[in-house]
């Protein structure tokens, strides 16, 4: 089986085949750290973790690349409303960035490059483009002439003859055209600054990332990934700035993920309806906003709302518990069963259903169904008079690897202290003793201490409220 990706730049799914063979050059466009992220930020680090995951499952050896826009107007605002420095705000929010993602289960990228430590390639770039004629300098501005490159439009499948100039395309006196975009901008009074053969001043937004992807990855990379917003102008200029100065293709392949609805409206500041991280895995587990990230496909708009993520929560328990039921069952479980193919057999197809989901353009809404199909399964053989180790080990070490794919963590610490093992004990030995008043107590208070007991007939089986 071979992985079927959505490329935006062809819009079809395409068999991914990366440059170098069982190797994968991945760039992934990360936020402006001038404030805590919002869950639009939290999205795409969920979904190309994942990916990048994934490709790691698949046996490729992924090399993940994703910056932090460090100098920009957001962050010279922030620095003056709070009295700082820029750099002083930046270094905040990028150890906060890392808290917040680290407990939605991302794992660092290869590198974390910064726009203030590659001054110098992104000055040396520019400079090129200047020198190929793909830009020119006005009044201490650098900008590019972005009718100059043929390609322009191929990601956003516009006519370069069609295209408005939006707000994220600067309209001024000092373009030839106006749709040509700053590569670099002067620098103006009480703003941060660095010397340049433009004069004194600071790159434009889009620069960094070519600039950025060409160092760490190479001329030509396999994907480059971020928020269906970035699509135009973002990814747009990248393409244009990066295959004007080498001739070649810049990304093999173009992945984006879709927005973020907030109780059915779209996420915006206008609207003061965004939603910080920060603060929502203060009141929830950042697994299950996570997961709940995971439950829609990646291009698909997803709504988010106290509610839905509450749902969400009760789903992702349901797993939770299947898997301690089966660590707890292992206790109790022989090698003297006679189906245990049967059910490894029934195991291994669980996996070859989540490679299936996964490889049809990293589909982590039918890989999580999968783990549902998986958790009913478990909870059937759980049923059986008999169970075996073996089979158990299958079950557990099965969650345990989907769920590591996905980003997911499930608890392996044993529920049960010593004074909850020998509460259970004591209820089993006073429901012999047909001491019922007893038992019932005993039932109450391990329920106040948030476990559930079962009494079936292989035995008692607990779970956490």
């Amino acid at each position: 089986m071979a992985i079927q990706l959505y490329n935006t730049l062809t819009r079809k799914k395409e068999t991914f085949v990366p440059l170098e063979e069982g190797k994968v050059k991945m760039y992934v466009c990360g936020p402006t750290v001038y404030n805590y992220i919002h869950i639009g930020n939290a999205r795409p680090a969920i979904v190309f973790d994942t990916v990048r995951r994934y490709l790691e499952y698949r046996g490729y050896d992924v090399k993940y690349v994703s910056n932090f826009t460090d100098v920009d107007d957001k962050l010279i605002r922030a620095a003056n409303q709070l009295g700082e420095d820029v750099p002083a705000i930046a270094d905040r929010f990028i150890n906060a960035y890392f808290e917040d993602v680290s407990a939605l289960g991302c794992q660092k990228a290869d590198v974390h490059p910064r726009v203030m430590e590659n001054m110098d390639i992104i000055i040396e770039f520019i400079s090129e483009l200047i020198d190929k004629g793909f830009a020119y300098e006005s009044a201490g501005d650098v900008y590019f002439r972005t009718r100059k490159f043929d390609g322009y439009g191929k990601l956003s499948h516009q006519s370069i003859d069609d295209l408005q100039v939006g707000a994220r395309i600067e309209v001024g006196d000092r373009k030839q055209d106006d749709l040509d975009f700053a590569l670099w901008k002067a620098a103006k009074e009480g703003e941060i600054f660095w010397e340049s053969p433009w004069g004194l001043g600071r790159p434009g937004w889009h620069i960094e990332c070519s600039a950025m992807a060409k160092k760490y990855l190479g001329e030509t990379i396999d994907i480059h990934a971020g928020g269906q917003d970035l699509t135009f102008p973002h990814h747009e200029n990248e393409i244009a700035q990066s295959e004007a100065l080498s001739g070649k293709l810049f990304s093999r392949y173009w992945m984006h993920n879709g927005y973020i609805n907030i109780d059915n409206e779209k996420m915006s500041k206008s609207l003061g309806n965004f939603v910080l991280v920060h603060d929502i895995i203060k009141k929830h587990n950042p697994q299950v906003l996570r997961f709940f990230m995971l439950s829609v496909h990646y291009r698909n708009p997803i709504n988010y709302s106290e509610e839905l993520l509450e749902s969400t929560k009760a789903a992702f328990e349901r797993l939770i518990t299947s898997y301690q039921n089966l660590k707890h069952r292992k206790e109790a479980s022989t090698d003297l069963t006679d189906n245990n193919q049967e059910w490894l057999d029934k195991i291994a197809s669980s996996q070859e259903q989540f490679i299936e989901a996964m490889d049809d353009d990293f589909n982590t809404a039918k890989a999580i169904s999968v783990l549902f199909d998986l958790s009913k399964l478990a909870n059937y053989y759980l049923l059986e008079k008999n169970t075996a180790v073996a089979v158990i080990d299958a079950f557990t070490k099965q969650f345990e690897d989907l769920f590591h794919v996905l980003g997911l963590t499930i608890e392996t610490e044993e529920m049960l202290d010593e004074e909850i093992d020998a509460l259970i004990e004591k209820r089993i030995q006073a429901r012999k003793d047909r001491n019922f008043q007893l038992s019932d107590q005993i039932r109450d208070q391990l329920k106040e201490m948030n476990i559930i007991l079962e009494d079936t007939p292989q035995g008692t089986r607990w779970k956490r409220g």
